[in-house]
């Protein structure tokens, strides 16, 4: 899958990517003008970095960064590129402490809630886990799905790990024991793009899909507790058809449960309220953008922040005003991030017109009875032509043109 440029904020430290580059920053104050950069092309090259945990041979990436996050403190950062390596920072102050190398390319990536492991998802299938206490240990495979991974999170008590594939498939895998399974919610009809456990109600999730819906479950029993059709929210005029409403990332506000939800390449944010005592999801509001939306994130403190493809603007917070969603106008923080976005947006520019990255995932459809029909119909015609010319209609004085050879056999017979 194609990647975008990201954001993550965790606290009131702020990391935008894009491309091998990202950038970390402080939302704190505008006047903390500090600014940790980062490049995969510099990260540190190792005797063994030509092979993979296998032992065989790692094909050169190009150095994209595929996914990143934030551990739940911000105390760690971490990101996996197309070069198969898992980089591991520390956020207090910035510094890069590990570059271990990863079987193959991953998908999505997230810190246990204790922050002592990193879950690893890749494109096979496995999660692999690596140490947070010793950085430089190799990574221990921890399960297994038969199709492609998208997503993996964590329980906020580190009892079970959570995987969603591309086999419209969410797992929920004990933590200590990943060959048992808790439960499987099932009900999705395409590729399940985003999981998340709700914080503050660590019992509920809530998933994306290609099949345009955002679920609600109840994970540890595998029921799904309420659907939203985003197809029914979508304006008919709008960009876009029902292909489109993927989502790329859900976000979460504990301050009276506002979820967000962006649909890959849709300029637009879906805003909804959990109502977690009658386990369900409102439908409360759209945000619309001119530009092509990357990423979205809450900060409590602050609010929506909104990543987007546009130099001029890249950054746009947007606040809760009397019970509505609407961008801000610029404070000196945003002015500050976005003045460090301008000088550094030769590594956005890459995503600018990017494809879809789910666009690969949708189930081919193959109209076989079509095809068998059609195959059908020429063979009848060539079955009645066949016929026609064995037995060809009669001749002028009725008689058919077999008969006229036969009587002109007999004639020279005599």
């Amino acid at each position: 899958m194609a990647s975008s440029a990201g954001l993550a904020l965790r606290g009131q430290a702020l990391v935008v990517r894009g491309g091998s580059r990202f950038l970390a920053t402080t939302t704190e104050s505008s006047d903390d003008n500090s600014l940790f950069t980062y490049d995969c092309c510099t990260a540190e090259k190792k005797s063994q970095e030509n092979k993979g945990e296998d032992e065989q041979p790692v094909e050169k990436g190009s150095d994209m960064i595929l996914a990143s996050t934030f551990s739940k403190s911000g105390t760690y950062f971490a990101l996996t590129d197309d070069s198969k390596r898992l980089i591991l920072f520390h956020t207090k102050p910035w510094q890069c402490l590990s570059v271990r190398i990863v079987v193959r390319r991953c998908t999505a990536l997230t810190f246990t809630a204790s922050e002592k492991k990193v879950l690893v998802a890749d494109k096979s299938g496995d999660v692999y886990s690596f140490s947070v206490l010793e950085p430089h240990r190799c990574g221990k495979l921890e399960l297994g799905h038969l199709s492609m991974l998208l997503d993996v999170a964590v329980s906020p008590d580190d009892h079970f790990v959570l995987t969603a594939d591309r086999d419209e498939k969410i797992r929920v895998s004990w933590a200590s024991a990943p060959h048992n399974i808790e439960s499987f919610c099932l009900g999705h009809t395409e590729f399940v793009s985003r999981i998340f456990v709700v914080p503050d109600h660590p019992e509920l999730l809530l998933s994306s899909s290609g099949d345009c819906t955002l679920r609600l479950w109840d994970y540890r029993h595998g029921r799904e507790l309420h659907c939203c059709h985003l197809t029914g929210l979508q304006d008919p005029a709008g960009p876009g058809g029902d292909k489109s409403l993927a989502a790329s990332r859900i976000t979460y506000w504990s301050r009276d449960s506002w979820v967000a939800l962006l649909c890959d390449c849709v300029p637009v944010v879906y805003i909804f309220q959990l109502d977690a005592p009658r386990q369900q999801l409102a439908y409360k509001q759209q945000l619309s953008f001119q530009h092509r939306v990357w990423d979205i994130t809450f900060e409590e403190s602050q609010g929506l922040w909104v990543l987007q493809d546009c130099q001029e603007t890249p950054l746009v917070l947007c606040r809760l005003v009397d019970g509505q969603w609407q961008s801000v106008p610029e404070s000196a923080v945003v002015t500050k991030v976005c003045a460090h976005l301008r000088r550094n947006w030769a590594m956005l520019e890459g995503s600018a017109g990017g494809d879809s990255g789910f666009s690969s995932l949708y189930k081919a459809t193959f109209d076989n009875v079509t095809t068998y029909l059609k195959k059908k119909e020429e063979r009848q015609q060539q079955q009645q032509r066949k016929k026609r010319h064995k037995n060809p209609a009669p001749g002028p004085n009725g008689q058919t043109k077999k008969a006229k050879s036969g009587e002109a056999s007999w004639s020279c017979s005599s």
